[in-house]
C-alpha cells in the first residue's frame, strides 16, 4: 500500500480533516505521515525517514505545500514534489476562482479534487490540462463515537451556529475602486445572486459580463473569474447575517460561536448569544448540545459542508438551505429540516415549530445521525481516496 503523507499545523480545521482522512488510511494498512508545518524543518528531517521513492503520495488541502513555502523548494525553486516524484491529491475546500495564481504553477503529478460538483466543471473549463476529480463532497466526525447522543429534550441551545461573519461593506473598497460605471456593474451581479440564489457566481458574472461586451475571449473570461472572489465574499456573507438576524428579531435566541458576530446589525440583540470562536473539537462538543444546528451554505450550489454531517453525527437537528448535491441525499422533515433562500420570511416559523414539538425533532435527529453516519464520515471519504492512491500503484 502507498505510504501517505499529510499536513497539519496551518488552518486548524484542514489539520483536523486530515488527521481524520490519516486515521482511517492508517487503520486501512497505509503508513501515514502528519507533517507539521508549524515546524517544517524538524518535520522535514522526519518525513525523509519517512519517505519511500515510487510509493509514497501526498494528500493535501487548500495547496498547502505548494504555495510557495521555502522549505519545500530546492535552489533551482523546483518543488519537493517534483524533485521526488510524489503524486499530489489536493482537495480544494474553496471556489477555484480564489486559486489560480496556485494553479499556474501546479506540481508535475497533480491532482485537482473538488468538494462541489460546480467547482469541478469551473476546472474542466478553465484548467482542462489539470487532471480533476473525483468529486470528493466534505463530511462529518462523530465527537464520541462509543457513546449516545445526548437526546434532544436534555441539550442545552436551542439553535447554534458555526461559523464567522464579516460586515459585507468590508468589501465595498472592492467594488468601488474604478469608477461608478464599475460600482454599478458589480453591484448589478450582486443583486442578480441574491435575487437568485441558485445560481453561481461564474454564471451570473458570465451572464453580467456578455450582457456588457458581447462575447468574450475564453483567456480574458478566466481571468475576470480570478477578480471576482469578493463578490463571492460580499453575498455570502450578506445572507449569513441576515438569516441570522432573521432568527433573533424573530425572538429566537441563536448561540454563534465564532469571530465577528457583534457587529451584526439587529433589532433584538438580547437574542443574539456571543460564544467564543473554537477550533474543530470544541465545535463539536457544542453540536452535542444543539437541538438545531444553523448551516448556511457559503456558496456551494452543487455540494456540501462538513457543519451539515458534523451537525447530523452529534445529534443535532440540521437546519440548511440546500444544493444540487444536497437534494440528492436529504429528505426534508425526516432527516433534516430545509429552508429556501428565496423564501427566507418562512424560517422563523420552520425554526418555531422544530422547537415547539421535541418529539418531532429528535425522530428528525436520529434519522439524519443514521444517514450520515452511514455514507458521510470522513472514513468513508478516506475509501475513495485509498481507491484514488493504489490507482497510482498500478499507473507507476
Amino acid at each position: 500500500m502507498k505510504k501517505v503523507l499529510f499536513f497539519e499545523g496551518d488552518i486548524e480545521t484542514q489539520g483536523y480533516f486530515s488527521r481524520q482522512i490519516a486515521e482511517a488510511m492508517q487503520q486501512m494498512g497505509h503508513e501515514v505521515f502528519l507533517y507539521d508545518l508549524g515546524n517544517p524543518w524538524s518535520s522535514t528531517e522526519k518525513f525523509f525517514r519517512f519517505f519511500e521513492k515510487g510509493n509514497t503520495v501526498l494528500i493535501n488541502f487548500n495547496f498547502h505545500g505548494m504555495s510557495g513555502e521555502t522549505y519545500f523548494l530546492d535552489e533551482n525553486d523546483v518543488m519537493m514534489w517534483d524533485a521526488l516524484a510524489i503524486p499530489s491529491y489536493n482537495i480544494v475546500v474553496d471556489h477555484p476562482m480564489y486559486y489560480h495564481h496556485f494553479l499556474e504553477k501546479v506540481p508535475g503529478n497533480y491532482h485537482h479534487i473538488s468538494i462541489d460538483r460546480n467547482h469541478e466543471k469551473y476546472m474542466r473549463r478553465f484548467f482542462p490540462e489539470i487532471a480533476s476529480g473525483p468529486f470528493l463532497p466534505l463530511a462529518g466526525t462523530q465527537l464520541y463515537p462509543n457513546k449516545s447522543n445526548v437526546p434532544i429534550a436534555y441539550r442545552k441551545y436551542d439553535v447554534m451556529m458555526v461559523g464567522n461573519y464579516c460586515v459585507p461593506k468590508t468589501f465595498e473598497k472592492f467594488i468601488t475602486r474604478i469608477d461608478d460605471e464599475y460600482t454599478a456593474f458589480y453591484y448589478g451581479m450582486i443583486d442578480d445572486l441574491l435575487a437568485n440564489p441558485h445560481r453561481t457566481v461564474e454564471e451570473v458574472a458570465e451572464a453580467h459580463l456578455t450582457a456588457e461586451l458581447g462575447e468574450v475571449p475564453e483567456e480574458e473570461l478566466k481571468k475576470t473569474m480570478a477578480a471576482l472572489t469578493f463578490i463571492d465574499l460580499y453575498v455570502r456573507y450578506t445572507l449569513r447575517g441576515k438569516i441570522v438576524q432573521m432568527l433573533v428579531d424573530a425572538g429566537i435566541k441563536v448561540h454563534v460561536f465564532g469571530d465577528g458576530w457583534d457587529l451584526l446589525p439587529c433589532k433584538h440583540r438580547e437574542n443574539l448569544m456571543l460564544m467564543n470562536h473554537l477550533d474543530s473539537v470544541g465545535c463539536l462538543k457544542k453540536l452535542c448540545q444543539a437541538r438545531i444546528s444553523l448551516n448556511v451554505m457559503p456558496w456551494f450550489k452543487d455540494g456540501a459542508h462538513d457543519r451539515i454531517f458534523n451537525s447530523m453525527l452529534n445529534g443535532a437537528v440540521c437546519l440548511t438551505d440546500s444544493s444540487v448535491y444536497l437534494d440528492s441525499i436529504l429528505h426534508d422533515d425526516v432527516d433534516s429540516r430545509i429552508y429556501s433562500l428565496k423564501q427566507l420570511e418562512d424560517l422563523p416559523e420552520i425554526t418555531e415549530k422544530l422547537l415547539a414539538d421535541p418529539d418531532h425533532m429528535q425522530e428528525i435527529a436520529d434519522m439524519g445521525y443514521h444517514l450520515a453516519k452511514a455514507g458521510h464520515t470522513w472514513a468513508h471519504r478516506a475509501m475513495q481516496l485509498h481507491a484514488l492512491v493504489e490507482q497510482e500503484t498500478c499507473s507507476v
